[in-house]
């Protein structure tokens, strides 16, 4: 029996797992014990690791839509020539910019750098991510405030912090790892910030149940109160900051008196959580996606890091503004996708930038895009509208996930030629798409991965692929080599070359990881980012900013505000409730495709869309537990759902788990104007009973 160590690659902590195999099956996944992320525990996604594709298949050869509507195996060849034919086609024809491709954080770290390589230094088309959809807006605020992307905490700040705040996050559910760390820390108080009692609620010492998208008003009436008591680091601002005093009258507007009003906490509960974070000596800081998926998303983040700033929780032992990651390889796709920027960190129109990632490369720097990806609402917008006309998608599913996903559904039928490449051939997007190029999991997979701290891990080929299947890295390559890329693909043969070329690329930015070589992070705890070469690793756990120099070009954090933006959408009479949507339970994972072969988690779930409803809108309504209800959206959408009554929700608020293709049905095109994420958080709906 051998013991191979890789990654787990579903949520954004990267666990590391040790798989016992024998005759290229896995007899047992344990978590690795000594891994500094996990320490030994794991949730049951990760556990259960070994169930990938053994109750639905990797195909081995691609399927193709015929004149009738027919799915029909070609070979692996006729496959690559195809796409190769409709690219070159279709921009000969229309240009660069009518051809897409969407792909995910859940690819290694060398599968974005290769596509990104392939789809936009090659091609010239427009590529996002479905990192958009869950980080794009903290990207923007660390950019902006902290002058390059660049998350401060380690994870180990959760067992060092002696105050924790959580505001829009529900680690117990989504980060059950994170949750372990901080039950584990015996000096901790922890208060959750969330509009309905989650888990994590009911587990906190302290609960403020906030009005939905009032977090904004919260936490500047908040900074208000903390600055006119002087509970702030003045030394820290002074020495490390830019426009605070901006900042301090901005936040003048927004007085405890009107606190209750607008957020639905009271002045003194206010004053409370003023009080805690004061006496706190280590405060951190953490969100989610309760934050990330907003209209004014970005400065509800800014607000944070403001917060964090102002009172000198940064850059110290168990501090900071500290934002949790989606996906497992959220970070890599951030830093090395070449969509939003170049490899590396860095914009497009940065010509010194261009010339190093080109060096670096061994490229002319003409090959690289002059500007960033249209993003991904854009990219659907556009493909309704008709001027994009063929789309390749990469491990993910957007038919399900999108927001207001109906407008996927219409984009599907819109378009000339629809490629979709997963390890299921029974997703919501690849049931209909024109080609569907089948690739295996993670555990045959080779590449590495940057997790929610910046540290880059392996994911070790577990078993050995099954004969004439492909990977996606192979699959990438050989659309690369049907494009006709030839020597543009030298040095990337391999997943090993790319990651040397991604190596090369960060030489002398925040993210600089020269230092790290491949072989050395097989079997290892990771390595953080920065690590350039010539570094010495003296600590597996390490933060940004403990010598409180930013990214900016003076070298200080920016104090970022705004005026709070009318809600774009606000219920009304029609739409008297507002529908919050999130994860459903540990066991589940995004639209489902993966967990539904894990039996355990199968026999528990509910296989229909359900909704959560207050006990109090229930009894008025006449609403029965586990009766069905029809939902309807001021999206224009109507669908059923089983309503499971709760005390955990007020009256006015219902809560779907974002499992369900139902839920996102119901969701609306809204998106925060600076990182265009999805406000998934908040639609106006109205229930009746279902006839």
């Amino acid at each position: 029996m051998t013991k191979i160590q890789s990654t787990c690659n579903y949520c954004s902590l990267a666990c590391n797992m040790d798989f016992y195999v024998e005759d290229n099956k896995i007899v047992k996944v344990l978590p690795t014990k000594d891994y500094p992320v996990n320490k030994g525990f794991s949730c049951i996604k990760g556990l259960n690791l070994d169930k990938q594709n053994t109750m639905y298949r990797t195909m081995k050869k691609p399927l193709f839509m015929n004149g009738n509507g027919e799915r029909v195996e070609i070979e692996w060849e006729d496959a690559f020539k195809m796409v190769a034919e409709k690219i070159k086609n279709t921009k000969e024809k229309y240009g660069p910019d009518s051809i897409a491709a969407i792909s995910t954080g859940q690819l290694t770290l060398e599968e974005m750098a290769l596509v990104g390589h392939v789809f936009r230094n090659y091609v010239g088309g427009n590529m996002d991510g479905n990192t958009r959809l869950c980080m794009a807006t903290s990207v923007v605020a660390h950019k902006q405030s902290f002058g390059f992307d660049a998350p401060p905490y380690t994870l180990n700040d959760f067992e060092l912090s002696d105050t924790i705040i959580l505001i829009g996050s529900n680690p117990v559910v989504a980060h059950p790892v994170v949750w372990s760390r901080i039950r584990s820390n015996n000096e901790k108080v922890v208060i959750t910030i969330d509009p309905r009692k989650s888990e994590t609620a009911i587990n906190s010492d302290f609960y403020y149940g906030i009005k939905p998208k009032s977090d904004l008003i919260l936490l500047y009436t908040l900074s208000n109160l903390i600055i006119e008591k002087n509970w702030i680091d003045k030394d820290y601002i002074d020495k490390y900051s830019e426009n605070f005093e901006g900042f301090k009258e901005h936040v003048k507007k927004y007085k405890l008196e009107n606190v209750e009003e607008l957020t639905g906490i009271s002045a003194e509960r206010v004053l409370e959580l003023a009080e805690l974070i004061h006496k706190g000596k280590r405060v951190s800081i953490w969100w989610t996606m309760g934050v990330n998926q907003g209209y004014q998303a970005v400065r509800t983040a800014q607000a944070i890091i403001n917060l964090a700033v102002m009172t000198g929780n940064i850059g110290r032992p168990g501090t900071g503004p500290n934002s949790l990651t989606g996906q497992c390889n959220a970070m890599g796709s951030r830093l090395f996708s070449n969509t939003t920027g170049l490899y590396g960190g860095g914009d497009y129109d940065n010509e010194k930038r261009r010339e190093a990632v080109a060096e670096a490369l061994g490229v002319d720097s003409s090959i690289f895009p002059t500007k960033p990806t249209l993003p991904y609402n854009v990219i659907i917008e556009k493909i309704i509208s008709g001027e994009i006309k063929a789309l390749w998608i990469l491990c993910t599913n957007p038919r399900h996930s999108w927001i207001n996903n109906t407008q996927f559904a219409e984009a599907m039928k819109k378009l000339d030629f629809f490629i979709v490449q997963d390890i299921y051939d029974d997703t919501d997007s690849s049931l209909d798409c024109d080609l569907y190029l089948p690739v295996v999991s993670g555990i045959e997979k080779e590449g590495t991965i940057i997790n929610t701290e910046r540290r880059l891990s392996k994911l070790n080929p577990v078993l050995k692929k099954e004969e004439g299947t492909k990977n996606d890295y192979e699959v990438i390559l050989e659309i690369g080599k049907a494009l006709g890329m030839g020597k543009l693909l030298d040095g990337w043969e391999t997943p090993r070359g790319a990651f040397n070329y991604m190596k090369a690329t960060t030489k002398g930015m925040p993210c600089d990881i020269t230092g790290i070589e491949y072989e050395d992070l097989s079997y290892s705890k990771g390595i953080q980012w920065p690590f350039p070469a010539g570094s010495v690793l003296v600590d597996n756990e390490r933060r940004l900013f403990e010598e409180n120099i930013y990214y900016t070009p003076n070298g200080k954090v920016k104090f970022i505000f705004e005026d709070v933006a009318k809600n774009p959408l606000s219920v009304t009479s029609e739409f008297p409730y507002v529908l919050n949507t999130g994860r459903g339970t540990v066991g589940q994972w995004h639209t489902q495709t993966r967990t539904r072969e894990i039996p355990y988690v199968q026999g528990v779930i509910s296989k229909k869309a359900y909704i959560y409803i207050s006990k109090e809108l229930a009894n008025e309504l006449k609403i029965k537990d586990e009766e069905l209800i029809t939902v309807s959206s001021i999206n224009g959408q109507s669908r059923i759902f089983t309503a499971i009554i709760t005390k955990t929700l007020p009256k006015d608020q219902l809560y779907a788990p974002l499992h369900y293709i139902e839920t996102n049905s119901l969701t609306a095109s809204i998106y925060d104007t600076y990182s265009k994420e999805p406000s998934y958080k908040y639609v106006p709906i109205n229930i009746s009973k279902t006839l």
